[in-house]
């Protein structure tokens, strides 16, 4: 409801203006453009202001000076207002400044030229898929010089085998202790950008095929990289698949039973049944299953090897692979889409992201911390470098170090180093460390699985963590002083000041008292009727479908009243003889029905019981209340399930033959919906999503003239359906009722009423802040940027 003019939403949103605006240079004095009562503004506070708004990237903002200018005026007399209250000297206030500063100072922190060119590198990468191999000879970060040193050495001397023709497979079975590679003699699989940590990437990529890298240091160890293949990149593929879970340590009866389900799945699918239902039917991976087994969009290297080979084997979307083995289970592979590597101008703004998140950050720390020392001089108290670093033992490497307070006389509050002439303390730096510190990890297990024996140094544990802390006093020095440096980010941060300050008396003058004084809206109604009025409008329901055959299959099952069959189904209960309670199976399969229901507020969910020949006919009737009475203790109301008693055999379903007693004992589950748009979304989840529009959509309103242009598109308005074809799309707009044109009540205009009624009252508080602060208009200044 609350509505802002364009210099309030400058004001508040100029921190997303990219473009850097022209700093004009005056001589002081500087001319003055507007006073208010005894504050005067300069022109060129005001030209900046402009040049923001007119960089805009919404063109509804743009305007001219004059326009602007009062724009302007009426957001200066706000802010006079709150600061008048002393609205911005309370804490809140000045936390909230702060969170903002912290986060418009990163974009200044960061080199954005280096941002820019690491993050066109990896495109250029990502056009290029490598396998590799690596060894992994591992030290930590925090080893002894002569550790370090040894493990090197030891990498050179595999990478000498390698070279004079030891086979580097069998080297990485022999000495990498990468426990996820070694076995398989290193390989890697293949891989593009932001697969690996970036030194490993950009050793792979610098390495000729056949070719065996130096060693490469990261936080785990060196790394020695043989370059088996290149190849262009394939893109990125849309899979939907069908699980069968297969646990690896399942026995031979189980794995058998496993391979006996897919294979049962395939021959369903070979057979013409819909990969959708099949998986709905089959499919043990409950994320998907509930969209045909949709999976989200994947590039080479995000997936088990062997899952994306049988991927990337299919050629056209809708293609089916045979059942495929990973170490999750077994899968069957759909391929729904295929699409090339995207141009650099779309990915640009993700990737620069990425590069700011992996490991390349660290490259950009590393940049923006050299640059920064150059400007301010970093200092050490060598002699108190050398106590501080003593201080160190083993608990630092376990991550619990912990110091005695107060410090003895030697460090307690003494310089540690100087930033640009500022001293830092040891205490600053030893709270730093306790903050900081935390466990060494053994580089060749899984990255969260704890040392058992440390085999780091300490101090050079400790100097790690004081050079990281010296980097970031040196940031902070930047940061702080921003405002000296930067004109433009004194600029923006004055802007965010004074937004923070609108919103507050903004909120108290207008927003609040628009919305709580009921008395005010409805005067204001009344005197204003004849502004509130309905045009002719038309109850209707327009579906709008890729082609014929889906508008068709949308309006059968539209036809009746709601709520409307999806034509979708949970997984059956089967049951033994005379069974009617729930097994702890069965309960999970019902999980698969509750977090449907909890997902489609609109759904009812139809449950139909069966028995065969031999069992009672209340035993149907058990069954079917053992279910609505779970799924009403899991929060499913009873107005949202249907029951159905077929007391005998069920209606005969395709995947039932050949028909046994056992198919016939059983619960099934069918899915209704009393919104119109869950019809869309089920047809719209069985077509491939080889575009952006969606297959159907079903749009249900009451409309007027110039709201929908299928609805426009039909010369009078009458009750009915028609049925058409307009731009390639096969389109049914049904007419329920024509209502004619009237005046709206007080709670139909409401709405309105609000948004006019704000604007009144921002009216009249803004002609008695000039009477407040008078305002003085420099004319001549005002002449001279209109020109």
């Amino acid at each position: 409801m609350r509505q802002l003019t364009g210099g309030i939403l400058l004001a508040l949103a100029v921190t997303a203006c990219k473009t850097t605006a022209p700093v004009v240079q005056q001589t002081p004095p500087q001319p003055v453009i507007l006073t208010l009562g005894t504050k005067a503004f300069t022109t060129d506070d005001f030209f900046q202001s402009f040049t923001k708004n007119q960089f805009s990237s919404d063109s509804a903002q743009r305007t001219d000076v004059k326009n602007y200018f009062d724009l302007y005026t009426n957001l200066k007399l706000k802010v006079l207002a709150a600061e008048a209250e002393g609205r911005d000297t309370t804490e809140a206030f000045r936390e909230e400044m702060n969170t903002y500063r912290n986060q418009l100072a990163q974009s200044y922190l960061t080199d954005k030229v280096l941002v820019e060119s690491i993050a066109a590198e990896a495109y250029q990468r990502m056009q290029e898929e490598i396998n590799a191999s690596h060894i992994l000879v591992p030290v930590t970060e925090d080893a002894a010089p002569t550790d370090t040193l040894a493990a090197y050495q030891k990498a050179l001397d595999i990478r000498k085998q390698a070279l004079a023709g030891t086979d580097f497979a069998q080297l990485a079975q022999d000495n990498s202790q990468d426990r996820q590679t070694a076995a398989n003699g290193g390989n890697l699989g293949y891989f593009t950008a932001f697969s690996l940590v970036y030194p490993v990437e950009t050793a792979a990529y610098n390495t000729p095929v056949g070719q065996v890298s130096m060693p490469i240091r990261t936080r785990s160890g060196y790394h020695l990289i043989k370059v088996n293949d290149r190849r262009p990149s394939r893109g990125k593929l849309r899979v939907a698949h069908i699980l069968v879970r297969l646990s690896p340590s399942a026995d031979e009866a189980g794995q058998k039973a496993a391979q006996d389900r897919i294979d049962a799945a395939y021959a369903r699918l070979q057979k013409g049944e819909s990969f959708e239902a099949v998986c709905q039917a089959v499919s043990d991976d409950i994320t998907s299953r509930a969209n045909g087994g949709l999976l989200p969009a994947f590039e080479t290297g995000r997936q088990v090897p062997s899952f994306e080979q049988a991927a990337y084997t299919l050629t056209k979307p809708g293609d089916v692979s045979k059942p495929v083995r990973t170490n999750y289970g077994w899968h069957i592979i759909k391929l729904i889409e295929r699409k090339g590597l995207e141009p650099y101008a779309d990915l640009a703004p993700s990737l620069r992201q990425r590069v700011m998140t992996d490991t390349r950050a660290d490259v950009l720390r590393q940049a923006t911390v050299q640059r920064l020392k150059k400007e301010y001089p970093v200092l050490e108290e060598k002699a108190t470098v050398e106590k501080v670093l003593a201080k160190a033992d083993s608990s630092l490497l376990r991550g619990q170090w912990r110091y005695p307070e107060p410090l003895e006389p030697a460090l307690q509050s003494k310089s540690l180093f100087a930033v640009s002439g500022k001293p830092v303390t040891v205490n600053q730096f030893f709270d730093y460390v306790r903050q900081k510190q935390q466990p060494q990890r053994n580089p060749a297990l899984a990255p969260a699985a704890p040392v058992a024996s440390v085999t780091g140094s300490p101090a050079i544990a400790m100097r790690r963590l004081l050079d990281r802390f010296e980097g970031d006093q040196l940031m902070a020095t930047e940061e702080a002083n921003l405002d000296k440096k930067s004109p433009e980010f004194r600029s923006l941060l004055n802007e965010i000041r004074d937004g923070v300050l609108l919103s507050q008396v903004m909120e108290q003058n207008v927003w609040e008292r628009s919305m709580t004084d009921s008395t005010g809206q409805r005067q204001y109604f009344d005197q204003n009727a004849e502004k509130y009025r309905f045009p002719e409008r038309a109850a209707a329901t327009i579906i709008v479908a890729q082609n014929d055959d889906l508008l068709k299959q949308a309006r059968q099952m539209l036809s009746g009243k709601p709520p409307y069959q999806l034509k979708r189904s949970a997984a059956d209960l089967t049951y033994d003889s005379n069974q009617t309670m729930l097994t702890p199976k069965q309960r999970e399969t019902l999980y698969d029905v509750l977090v449907t229901m909890a997902r489609n507020p609109e759904y009812v969910v139809e449950v139909s019981g069966a028995h065969d020949a031999a069992e009672r006919d209340s035993v149907s009737a058990g069954r079917i209340r053992a279910v609505v009475s779970y799924l009403q203790k899991s929060g499913v109301p009873l107005n949202r399930i249907a029951e159905k008693d077929y007391q005998g055999a069920p209606p005969r379903r395709a995947a039932d033959a050949p028909k046994d007693a056992s198919a016939q004992r059983r619960v099934s589950f069918q899915y209704f919906s009393n919104d119109k748009a869950d019809i869309a979304k089920v047809l719209n989840s069985r077509q491939p999503s080889s575009s952006a529009d969606p297959a159907v959509t079903i749009t249900e309103g009451i409309f007027a003239q110039g709201i929908n242009p299928y609805l426009d598109s039909i010369d009078q308005w009458k009750e009915g359906t028609t049925t058409f074809n307009r731009a390639g799309k096969a389109v049914s707009v049904t007419i329920n009722r024509v209502e004619p044109a009237r005046a709206k009540t007080f709670a139909e205009a409401r709405g309105a009423v609000i948004n006019d009624y704000q604007a009144l009252l921002e009216k009249q508080w803004l002609a008695q802040l000039r009477q407040k602060y008078p305002v003085k208009v420099n004319e001549d200044e005002i002449r001279k940027l209109g020109k």
